[in-house]
């Protein structure tokens, strides 16, 4: 699969919260944690489990960093 993102970075699923619709995965990428929100759909479409490989891939038109 091609795509247009060019930030891709490989981790590891650590955690998987499922809601009724939404589900939080979360992810260690080299030490650091990443969260994404996407569909419980999604989640059974790709057989996403606690402990599989992914690749977080990240396109975003804009960084915003609060302190």
């Amino acid at each position: 699969m091609k795509l247009s993102a060019r930030n891709a970075l490989k981790g590891k699923v650590v955690d998987i919260s499922k809601g009724q619709v939404m589900a939080k995965v979360k992810m260690d990428v080299g030490g650091q944690f990443i969260t994404s929100l996407v569909s419980v759909e999604a989640i059974e479409d790709l057989d996403l489990k606690i402990g599989d490989s992914v690749s977080a891939i990240i396109k975003s038109s804009e960084v915003i960093i609060g302190k």
